[in-house]
């Protein structure tokens, strides 16, 4: 239910009735939800979101003419955005989907608890904004979506076109971005490449050792090889860093 304890009216946008169908029966047997409105694209759900007011939106990405992706672009120029929740067969759209600040990630086929936690995150957060897309990743684990805060992560190794994630705590995650694209987007929040497969956040760099000829950096505990065309730019970055820090 709303803040306001009324029960949800949900919109649902999928081009393939079964999908629609399955979801509208497991929304019609959550008590927190009220209506269910079913349409089979983005063009239809767009206009229906201009004549209707709806407490979230259930939306497939993959659809032809206006895709998901791109409606919950729309819907973010909106006065009073609707939370969305992302229901589709493809994990790839992870990071993209949470950057449109969206409250949920479903990957099909869809199960009835999954659907129920998607559905208790927005009635937790119709009255707290979305956490800044910059400060947290959306990593997928066993169908359950989770947000790690950037600044827990210690390093980044790559690993193909994934990218795997790890963690001060000692935990890791796999996603599916290249590590020159993370390397671009977070560079100006701290991470350096220390190897042509290994980012570092400067700011969990604890040691960094010099032996014969070789060096390294120690990251949470862990410590990583450093190649020799970065020995030198890495130690001057952290330099600078220290000097910024003690000013």
């Amino acid at each position: 239910m709303t803040g306001d304890n009324r029960p949800l009216r949900v919109l649902v946008v999928d081009d393939e009735q079964p999908a629609l169908d399955e979801l509208a029966y497991l929304l019609d047997r959550d008590d927190r939800v009220g209506e269910v409105i079913p349409c089979t694209s983005a063009t239809e759900g767009l206009r229906l979101l201009r004549e209707k007011d709806v407490d979230c939106v259930l939306l497939d990405i993959q659809m032809p003419g206006l895709n998901g992706l791109e409606l919950a672009e729309v819907l973010g120029n909106f006065k009073e955005p609707p939370p969305v929740v992302f229901v589709t067969a493809h994990e790839e759209h992870a990071v993209e989907a949470f950057d449109l600040h969206a409250v949920d990630y479903v990957l099909k086929p869809v199960r009835a608890e999954r659907l129920a936690e998607a559905i208790r995150r927005v009635v937790q957060g119709s009255d707290r904004r979305p956490p800044p897309a910059d400060t947290q990743i959306a990593v997928e684990r066993g169908g359950v979506t989770r947000f790690v805060d950037r600044g827990d992560i210690s390093h980044v190794e790559a690993q193909g076109d994934y990218a795997r994630l790890h963690t001060a705590s000692g935990e890791s995650y796999l996603v599916r971005i290249p590590l020159s694209t993370l390397e671009d987007d977070w560079r100006p929040a701290g991470f350096h490449r220390i190897h042509r497969s290994l980012l570092v956040a400067l700011a969990h760099v604890t040691e960094v050792r010099t032996e014969a000829g070789r060096t390294s950096v120690v990251v949470a505990g862990t410590e990583l090889p450093v190649s020799r065309r970065h020995s030198r730019e890495l130690r001057d970055v952290l330099v600078r860093r220290a000097r910024s820090g003690s000013s």
